[in-house]
């Protein structure tokens, strides 16, 4: 009964001060308003009993004062901001106000009391009263502070308790605003200065991350919030992982712009991103590669609206091009990235003139007279169909859009006298298993034998990488929505693995790789180490603060659960086909040679290719007509082929 009682007045308690804290801001102006009168007289009485040595609570020079102290204090208190920062956003900043405001009360008393000399004032009151008044001010805002916000979240059973992984700068505002959260209750700092181990800041304690496991046992912590925007990728890493293992979830502050305004606030903090992960380290990029092929250059972009073309234009932009073409065959993709490229403009104060092009590359007349019309320096040619099964499942619609698009694409630069023309590559190219891989290929071959040719004023070169975090239809976004469903979360096979590499980073390294381009080269990024699917499943599991479902925790949220490898699907990827990699001068590019086709018989099979597409319809033919041209294309498994 008296566990029940005391349970009884603490939400009593709770239901009290969140009604004070919520009253509509009118209503807490009005009652501030009202104290400070109280307290202001409370100054006058106080400042004339330490004055005259006498304690009196009400008299007529007490009344007088108190009039001209009043009437004075309303405007210069409103004029300082004193009644805009009220008890839930209270602070520092508060008690600053404070002190300018009671500074500028002193000036007009000492002029009143030196000009007119009130009967049985004395004229040292004009300083003496401010000063008592500013302590009293502050009192009150610190008690009534710490009465409504600290105290609430101690006796609220249901608030989130929390630590913040970061005692600097961003730590510090983002604690402040914490403060604000009645449902939150800061419990305290962890930080990898061990000097602060046992300090406390604004009352809070100060951990070293030597204790954090041993911390999260002890303290019941519901969720860690890291405040470390300037801490290395890998440091932020090992931090994550280690919470992941003891089941704790995570929220982090995105960057240090916020930290630099001063401005951090609990709507700043977002979900772990799986990019935080799996990317690596970020290279600083070496400004006269960005520069070389973009800067004052017209700049033609195909397939602007995939998740590798969106951000080579977000990262042209930036580069400075005399005007960009967006070439996209989807209406929305288009309108998507045209639109977002103008808010990004108008954001950094720069003025690149955009050209949507709606257009198929598969279609010859479209890239003639596109190619004609603008004569572009630089061409980055992103646009393919790249989902394994679709392509698989429609082998003519993939390899019309592919070769043949890469095909049309290349013979109009050539014709427009393009300067540089870069491919898109995928790893998918090397010893490929399934028709999207093996259309790549033939892409590279088309490339490497123009480069070839004598007499051509266009380098030629192709950039070939693994899977790009969060493109559309790949493993992330597709996690992220079974997830999001309550799963299961489905792998092809636990053995599976991938190279991954974030957009910003891909996009990065493709501009500077074509501008070290000579002609033919096959430009290879550095992808780090290849990740197993099921650990990636995992870990996006755990980053949504959700338990795996499996044989060792049957009570758990997400079950994942294997499928089988799908039609062409490989349980690894390479990058190289052969084994002789060659450095460049950026130590995440590599450049490849490999074997190639002569133009005058690859021309030849392209010509029957497009036959097969185009006039017969033929799939079989089409497919057999790669499998000559790309050796080492070796389907892993076979089936009907439909157009």
């Amino acid at each position: 009964m008296m566990i029940s009682d005391d349970k009884y007045r603490r939400h009593f308690r709770v239901a009290i001060l969140n009604f004070i804290v919520d009253r509509p801001r009118r209503q807490r102006q009005l009652t501030a308003v009202a104290v400070d009168a109280m307290l202001c007289y409370a100054a006058v009485v106080i400042a004339f009993s330490l004055r005259l040595g006498v304690w009196d609570l009400v008299s007529t020079p007490i009344l007088i004062f108190s009039a001209i102290a009043l009437a004075l204090w309303y405007p210069i208190a409103w004029r300082a901001g004193v009644y805009r920062s009220l008890v839930r956003y209270s602070g520092a900043r508060t008690v600053a106000d404070l002190v300018i405001a009671c500074g500028l009360l002193t000036l007009p008393l000492v002029a009143i009391l030196v000009t007119f000399r009130i009967h049985d004032v004395p004229r040292t009151l004009a300083v003496l009263h401010p000063i008592i008044f500013l302590l009293l001010l502050a009192s009150s805002r610190i008690f009534v502070r710490f009465a409504l916000l600290d105290l609430l979240k101690v006796v609220d059973v249901d608030a989130r308790r929390v630590l913040v992984y970061g005692a600097g700068r961003a730590g510090q505002q983002l604690a402040l605003s914490l403060r604000h959260e009645p449902k939150v209750h800061l419990v305290g700092f962890i930080d990898d200065d061990l000097r602060l181990d046992g300090q406390r800041l604004d009352g809070t304690p100060v951990f070293g991350s030597t204790r954090l496991e041993r911390l999260l046992d002890d303290t019941h912590v519901d969720e860690v919030l890291l405040a470390i925007p300037s801490a290395s990728r890998t440091r932020r890493r090992e931090i994550i992982e280690t919470l992941q293992n003891e089941g704790i979830y995570v929220r982090s502050l995105p960057n240090l712009t916020n930290v630099i305004d001063g401005s951090i606030t609990v709507s700043d903090l977002r979900e772990i991103q799986i990019e935080e992960l799996l990317g690596r380290e970020t290279v600083a990029a070496n400004e006269l590669l960005m520069g070389k092929t973009i800067v004052g250059k017209t700049v033609l972009i195909s397939g602007a609206g995939g998740s590798i073309g969106s951000e080579l234009c977000r990262q042209i932009v930036r580069c400075g091009p005399a005007r960009l073409i967006l070439l996209e065959q989807s209406e929305y993709g288009l309108y998507a990235i045209e639109q977002e490229l103008g808010e990004l403009m108008q954001e950094l104060g720069v003025d690149v003139p955009l050209i949507p092009e709606l257009a198929n590359v598969s279609e010859r007349s479209s890239m003639t007279r596109i190619y004609r019309h603008y004569r572009p320096d630089t061409v980055f040619h992103a646009a393919a169909y790249k989902h394994v099964p679709l392509v698989e499942a429609n082998p003519l619609s993939g390899l019309r859009n592919n070769i043949m698009g890469t095909l049309h694409s290349v013979e109009a630069a050539e014709a427009a006298g393009v300067s540089n023309f870069i491919l898109i590559s995928t790893d998918k190219a090397v010893r490929p298993t399934n028709i999207m891989g093996a259309s790549k290929r033939v892409c590279e071959l088309i490339l490497q034998a123009r480069a070839e040719q004598p007499g051509s004023k266009t380098i030629f070169s192709m950039v070939r990488f693994g899977n790009v975090l969060g493109s559309s239809g790949s493993v992330v976004p597709r996690f992220k929505a079974q997830i999001a469903a309550g799963g299961p979360v489905t792998v092809t096979d636990r053995e599976i693995t991938r190279y991954f590499m974030t957009i910003p980073e891909a996009a990065q390294l493709v501009i500077q790789a074509s501008a070290m381009a000579k002609g033919g080269e096959v430009f290879v990024l550095d992808m780090g180490q290849p990740v197993k699917i099921i650990e990636l499943a995992r870990t996006m599991i755990r980053l949504s603060g959700l338990s795996i479902r499996d044989s060792d925790n049957p009570d758990g949220d997400i079950e994942i659960v294997e499928t089988g490898l799908r039609p062409g699907e490989k349980l690894y990827e390479e990058l190289l086909i052969g084994d002789n990699p060659q450095s460049t001068n950026h130590p995440r590019i590599m450049r490849a040679r490999e074997i190639l086709w002569p133009w005058a018989d690859l021309e030849q099979a392209l010509a029957q290719l497009d036959g097969a597409i185009r006039q017969f319809g033929d799939a079989d033919a089409a497919v057999r007509i790669i499998a000559r041209l790309v050796p080492e294309f070796a389907p892993e498994k076979t089936g009907k082929i439909s157009a």
